[in-house]
């Protein structure tokens, strides 16, 4: 089977590469640019756990072709931040305690942060409507409800985190 190249901008970085047409956005996240925080979970888009930014909005990367992504801006959990400082709905997380095994989180976190960036101000049916694609086993969602009002909170208002509960 012939290859494609593929060019996007991963995290703010130009990258390059070669895929077999049926290869999944995911798998080249994680094999080929070896960003492993975007996470495999149930291989048909079910879980979010492989939710990353294509071109500003959450997208499923276990549902979208490398090639479909040719030219476009992909963002994985390690771009939303900056080294040495959380983005302020990762922080939240932390601050909330809206994880505990940690491996929806990376998914859950990008589908809040395609959330906060559409609605500055969403009510907690409006969050737990946009996190309905992202299967948590863990925390029950008050929490991760908790932590993405926080956030938009932040990012809307440049407030202060109020220490955590």
């Amino acid at each position: 089977m012939a290859e494609l190249h593929v060019a996007l901008e991963v995290n703010g970085e130009h990258r390059e590469v070669d895929v077999e047409p049926r290869r999944l956005l995911v798998e080249v996240l994680r094999e080929d640019l070896e960003l492993t925080g975007t996470h495999v979970g149930c291989d048909t888009s079910q879980c979010g756990a492989c939710t990353v930014h294509v071109d500003g909005h959450a997208v499923k990367s276990c549902t979208m072709l490398a090639a479909q992504a040719d030219g476009s801006s992909v963002t994985t959990i390690e771009g939303l931040g900056q080294p040495g400082r959380l983005h302020p709905i990762q922080q939240a997380f932390w601050d909330k305690h809206g994880l505990q095994c940690g491996f929806c989180t990376p998914g859950m976190i990008m589908a809040a942060a395609d959330l906060v960036a559409h609605n500055p101000d969403p009510t907690d049916a409006e969050i737990r409507h946009a996190i309905a694609g992202n299967i948590c086993r863990c925390t029950g969602y008050h929490n991760i409800v908790a932590a993405v009002r926080e956030a938009a909170h932040v990012l809307r208002d440049g407030a202060v985190p109020a220490a955590s509960a």
